[in-house]
């Protein structure tokens, strides 16, 4: 009996041992940078917006440590902090290298002209926004960027197939009246929600005997009328009068 207790006694002594110097061996600098160095980073990402300088410059203070005591969440929220970056893998591979994926937002629309909205529905500051002409351009309060989004959604599908033109824009304003902006560069006005799906599909019936005969479509509407809508169409160019010379 004595022997057996004494050789379970020994064999918990060679299991704290064994956990306790992993510990003992980073206090002392047994895997210390000097050591165990990083010297590789490899990154996996589609740069369309990040690029390589941001990525390096981003990880390599936090790479100091060595490779065992590198912090993979501080290296990932470091990442992550960078205007374009969705979201962020790190992991390590033995004996000196850190893997990284990034994955970059994908802008949907801009916001407010110098803001965009990400395909997943989240509005993000980045440089040059105000710059990226070929997206669409949604305006309106804050909080009701869900419904912005919604009607846009539902304003190009009742365009589609039926006039020629696209919708390129829509606005809420704060006393919330709606309009939309075709590709052509048209202003159409709405007015409130609750009117606005009987409003349009009244326009878009006699839109097309409206146009017909016509070169180039109209500069603006205005649909808020109970039993029609205003047009204008654009001014045509005058023709200057020739000088006459003394």
């Amino acid at each position: 009996m004595k022997g057996a207790a004494a050789t379970r006694i020994v064999a918990w002594g060679i299991a704290i041992t064994l956990v306790v110097l992993p510990v003992v061996g980073v206090m002392q600098g047994w895997f210390a940078a000097g050591r165990w160095p990083v010297t590789q980073l490899k990154v996996e990402a589609e740069f369309a917006h990040v690029s390589a300088e941001q990525i390096r410059s981003a990880v390599l203070p936090r790479l100091g440590k060595g490779f065992f005591a590198t912090d993979l969440e501080d290296v990932r929220h470091a990442i992550g902090a960078l205007p374009w970056v969705e979201s962020v893998e790190v992991r390590k591979r033995w004996p000196d290298t850190l893997l990284v994926r990034i994955y970059e937002r994908q802008p949907f629309a801009r916001w407010n002209e110098d803001r965009l909205i990400s395909r997943q529905g989240l509005v993000f500051d980045a440089p040059g926004a105000d710059q990226m002409g070929d997206l669409p351009r949604l305006r309106g309060p804050d909080s009701r960027l869900a419904e912005v989004v919604s009607f846009y959604a539902q304003a190009r599908k009742s365009f589609e197939g039926r006039t020629g033109l696209s919708i390129v824009g829509v606005s809420l304003s704060e006393r919330g009246s709606w309009s939309v902006t075709t590709d052509s560069g048209a202003e159409i006005v709405i007015g409130d929600r609750e009117q606005a799906d009987r409003r349009l599909a009244r326009f878009l019936d006699v839109y097309p005997q409206l146009v017909a005969g016509r070169q180039g479509g109209f500069a603006y509407a205005d649909l808020r009328y109970t039993n029609g809508f205003a047009i204008r169409w654009p001014q045509p160019e005058t023709t200057a009068a020739p000088k006459v010379g003394s």
